[in-house]
This record gives C-alpha cells, sequence and structure tokens, in this order.
C-alpha cells in the first residue's frame, strides 16, 4: 500500500524532515563560552583557578551531564516510609541520576573547597577560593539545580558546626570529603556526609522564633550537650542527609542543634518522615514534612543562641542562591542566541532581526550584572579580614541575594519566549529552569526578609552602609546617572521614618547601582552604557526590549553568544 510507513521507513508521503532547527546546545564548556563569567573570575581573585574551573565548564556542560539533569527530573525522588513487613523504613529513595550529580560535585569539591583549610591547623585558606567555589557552582547549577541544595548546605553548615569543636571533630572530617556516599548508615561507616536543614514550622514560617519544637535536656545540656526533640517541621529540606541543623525551644530559648539520621550506637534517630512536599520545581531534590518522636541532638551553641549560630549558615546560602540564579539566567540565555543564531525568519537569522536583538541584548544586560554582582561578593568572603570587605558582605549579601533572584523568574519567561513553542516543551531545559528559578527567592528568606535584613543593618551597624554608600558614590565619579542613583539611594536613608515603606526601593537601588559600578569600572563600554542607560536613566519599562535603539546590541550579542567565543 502506498502512502504508509512500516518501522523506520517512510512512505512517499511523509512529511517529516528537520529544517531551520538549531543543532542540540550540548558540549558546551559553559566556562569557555561565558566572557561575563571568565571576567568576573579573573576580577575577583580566582584567576588562578581558571584551568581547573575551565576543566569542570566542560564537565558540566557535556551532553551526559543535561542528561542526568533531565533524568533527575524526570524521576523525582519517592519516599518510602515503611518496609513490606509494615517496620519504620523512612528512606528517601532518588534516581541513580541524582546520585551522579551528586558525586560530581563532589569531585569539584562543592561540599568542601572553601573550608580545606581547616583540616590543617594554622594554614590560612588559600587566595579567591570563595571566587572559585563559585565559578564552579554557578556551573554546576547549569548543569542541574536541584542536587545543589544539599551541596550548599553541606558546605554552608561548616561555621556553624565549628561553634562546637567536639561536634566538629565528629563530622568535619566526613563533611571535608570529595567522596560522595549514597548508602543509608552510621556516619562512622561512611566515606562522607551531607548536611540539610530544618527551621520552619507550620505555624510560624519565616518567625522561626514561632517554633514549638520543644528540646528537653538529657544531663543538663548546655553547648554541645545532648538533647530530646519533640515536634515537627514544615520544611526539611534535602531528608536523606546525614544530618540536620534544626531550631528548637529549650529551657534557654530557641537553640540549634545538630540532628543526626543516625544515633552514636548505630540506630536509627526517632525522624519520621510524613511526605514530600510536592513542589512547583526543584523536583529532583526532595523536601519534606517531619515530625521527631523524642529525637535525640546536640546543642550548637547557648541556649537561646539558636538564631547567632545558624545564621553563618544562612549567609552562605544566600550567595549560593544569588550564584545559582545568576548562572541559570545564563544558560537561559544562552539557549535563547544559540536558538536565534540558528534559525531563519523572513529570510534572515531570528538574531538579526532588529527587534529580536533589543530583546537578546537587554537580556545579556541582566546576566552580566547578575553575575558581576555575584562574584563581587563571593569577593567579599574571601577578604573577611578587610574593614571594607566585611561590610560588603553584610550589607550586600541581602541585596545580592534579593536582587538576582526576585529578576530571574521574569528572564527566563522571556527568554523561554524566545524559543516560542519551542521553549515552553519539556524536551527543552527552559521548562524546567522556569519552575526552578522561584525557589532562590524564596528560600533562606523572600524578598520582604531581604528587605528587612537591610533594614536591621541599617539600625544596628549604621556605620556598615555608610560605608558601602562611601564606596559607591567614588566609584560613580563623574557618571552623572550613576550619581543621580547613588543620590537617590541617599535621600532614601536620610528619611529613616519612611524606611519601612521604602525597604525594597532601597534595596533595588543599592542593587542597580553597585551592579552599574561594577560595569562601568570593567565591563565593554557597550554593556556598561546600555545598563546604566535602560535602569538608571529613569525609562519606563515593564519589559525587556525597551530603551536599547541607541544601544551598541551587535557588541552586547557578540559578548553573549555561547558559539562565538
Amino acid at each position: 500500500m502506498t502512502g504508509t510507513t512500516k518501522g523506520n521507513k517512510t512512505g512517499p508521503y511523509s512529511t517529516h524532515s528537520v529544517d531551520n532547527q538549531p543543532p542540540p546546545f550540548e558540549d558546551v564548556n559553559l566556562f569557555a563560552t561565558d566572557a561575563a563569567l571568565r571576567d568576573a573570575v579573573n576580577r575577583e581573585g580566582a584567576g588562578q583557578a581558571a584551568r581547573r574551573i575551565n576543566a569542570f565548564g566542560l564537565v558540566a556542560g557535556s551532553a551526559e551531564a543535561f542528561a542526568l539533569g533531565r533524568l533527575a527530573n524526570a524521576h523525582p525522588p519517592v519516599l518510602e516510609t515503611h518496609d513490606a513487613q509494615g517496620r519504620r523504613r523512612d528512606e528517601v529513595v532518588y534516581h541513580p541520576a541524582y546520585h551522579q550529580l551528586m558525586a560530581t560535585s563532589f569531585a569539584e569539591e562543592l561540599n568542601r573547597s572553601v573550608w580545606m583549610h581547616l583540616s590543617a591547623p594554622h594554614v590560612a585558606p588559600p587566595s579567591g577560593v570563595h571566587v572559585m567555589r563559585a565559578a564552579s557552582f554557578y556551573m554546576a547549577a547549569q548543569m542541574e539545580t536541584g542536587h545543589c541544595c544539599p551541596v550548599t548546605m553541606t558546605s554552608a553548615a561548616v561555621p556553624s558546626l565549628m561553634l562546637e569543636p567536639r561536634l566538629a571533630e565528629i563530622w568535619l572530617p566526613k563533611i571535608l570529603s570529595r567522596t560522595y556516599d549514597p548508602q543509608f548508615g552510621p556516619i562512622a561507616r561512611k566515606a562522607s556526609a551531607t548536611i540539610g536543614m530544618g527551621m520552619t514550622e507550620k505555624q510560624g514560617g519565616t518567625d522561626v522564633r514561632a517554633g514549638t519544637t520543644v528540646a528537653s535536656p538529657v544531663d543538663g545540656g548546655g553547648p554541645g550537650g545532648e538533647y530530646v526533640l519533640v515536634g515537627h517541621k514544615w520544611f526539611m529540606s534535602a531528608p536523606m542527609s546525614d544530618a540536620f541543623l534544626v531550631l528548637a525551644q529549650a529551657p534557654g530559648g530557641l537553640t540549634c542543634f545538630l540532628l543526626p539520621r543516625f544515633l552514636p550506637d548505630d540506630t536509627v534517630n526517632a525522624i519520621g518522615f510524613q511526605r514530600l512536599k510536592s513542589k512547583l520545581g526543584n523536583r529532583s531534590n526532595a523536601s519534606s514534612e517531619v515530625e521527631f518522636w523524642g529525637a535525640h541532638a546536640w546543642a550548637i551553641g547557648a541556649e537561646g543562641q539558636g538564631v547567632q549560630a545558624i545564621i553563618e549558615m544562612v549567609t552562605h546560602t544566600r550567595l549560593d542562591c544569588a550564584v545559582a540564579s545568576s548562572g541559570l539566567m545564563r544558560l537561559s540565555l544562552a539557549h535563547a542566541v544559540h536558538h536565534a543564531e540558528h534559525r531563519m525568519v523572513f529570510g534572515k537569522t531570528l538574531i538579526s532581526q532588529p527587534v529580536m536583538q533589543q530583546v537578546l541584548a537587554d537580556l545579556a544586560l541582566d546576566v552580566e550584572a547578575a553575575t558581576a554582582l555575584s562574584f563581587r561578593l563571593a569577593r567579599s568572603f574571601d577578604r573577611a579580614d578587610d574593614p571594607s570587605a566585611a561590610a560588603w558582605r553584610r550589607l550586600m549579601t541581602p541585596v545580592t541575594k534579593y536582587w538576582t533572584c526576585k529578576i530571574a523568574p521574569g528572564f527566563v519567561a522571556e527568554a523561554m519566549e524566545c524559543l516560542g513553542g519551542n521553549g515552553y516543551v519539556e524536551e527543552s531545559p527552559l521548562a524546567r529552569i522556569y519552575r526552578e528559578v522561584p525557589v532562590n527567592s524564596i528560600w533562606e528568606g523572600s524578598g520582604n526578609v531581604m528587605a528587612l535584613d537591610v533594614l536591621r543593618v541599617l539600625q544596628r551597624e549604621p556605620e556598615v552602609a555608610g560605608q558601602v554608600v562611601d564606596e559607591l558614590a567614588d566609584a560613580a565619579g563623574d557618571d552623572v546617572l550613576l550619581r543621580a542613583g547613588v543620590g537617590r539611594i541617599q535621600a532614601i536613608l536620610h528619611e529613616p521614618r519612611m524606611l519601612d515603606f521604602r525597604a525594597r526601593e532601597l534595596v533595588e537601588g543599592l542593587a542597580l547601582v553597585a551592579s552599574a559600578t561594577i560595569l562601568r569600572a570593567h565591563a565593554p563600554a557597550a554593556i556598561a552604557d546600555a545598563f546604566i542607560a535602560t535602569r538608571l536613566g529613569g525609562l519606563s519599562r515593564q519589559t525587556y526590549g525597551v530603551g536599547l535603539d541607541q544601544a551598541d546590541t551587535r557588541a552586547i550579542l557578540l559578548r553573549a553568544s555561547p558559539n562565538r567565543q
């Protein structure tokens, strides 16, 4: 019969031919093809690690890595509360692809690189180590973002854990391992450890001081002492971690605890998982609701000092939120530019169409700014002894986290639109990225929480804010728009009674001016001029692609292209 198909053969009336479609975006070196990232690494103090970062760029951008990311999200983790005989099991089972991603990031030392000096007494941390890690984490997030959650928490838990030397002696050697060990068992029999976090409860949410979980001391309790916990957590991330940092109400107030999955006698701790959260995105990574049925935990710090003990962990996770959001924006832009460079529309490549040039160039400006701001923040973590860097870290951590994470969802939506229907289907990674990006804005403090954190700095450490604003004023030089941006910030600061109402305006202003000063000093003129004109020039903007009619979009896109480095 004519006009039929059988097996892989096509009949004479077949219409299936693939034309005018871009080649697959895979086997891309995510470092070598990203000019903004390369510049940030060199500028912020990790240029000596460029060869190593470049090697990881090949790994993270490989077809295999992207395939693992798809699989880990197509087959999300499953909670197995009981075994076949009805005994409590409380295990979360992940797809093998997830474990391969974890092993890849552990091999790159994303769980330990900034703390390796702790294993060698009296050895200073290497220069630029936070910037170096940020570069690899930026690319690991592009490889697959969900697995980055436990990687982040494991690394970020170290400064909190170091508050209790006896606990650190037990756990630090396992955390500082580059061999990922997924087995469910006592820490003494494992090659490495991962750390999770449980702070929020259903009645409190962001207000962690409203927690009702009770911690009763065993043999007096106190710093490093043993307690028994009874209560719940509405969100506990990465539930198959080997231990968790949690908050609970001890007799002396809200206290931070290390809660292990296995007790010293190798029995399973009394942690009961109720269910896994069904989340918008971040599907490869489990988040759980959990109850503590007399679970044993050990205090980190004094009773009543729980927030102070865990705040360093939170600060480091906020840096990773900003870096990951910047990385996901870059990957979205790269896909959009790659598509536009290969797609023909009305007889020309899509990227040759002026209106598309405007949109893509506008998107590229935000990637440049977000990357510059995130890596400037990472540098401040590397220079803890420098008062200027310390001030930047204190004020600009919530500012950077707020802005980069807040703009990412709208950014990815616009990038997805550049691909049309191809961007909206699940075969494209942009659909997954679009679901992924909101979590960074919510996790470790929503936008309002970041704004309130900035206000707390102004109230408690006004000299910190003054130091940063003075630095921005100096960096503005004689640029009229930059100086006007600094002036708007100063005007808000001089109206303390209105700060509660203008907190978001202040935070966004700080982010834009700080980004702009970095770009003015270090980025190509086409980038800096266009960003400052469109973000600080007073133009009313609601969407991308507005206000770049005078910009050198060709130069901006040439720098942004993943195919022309």
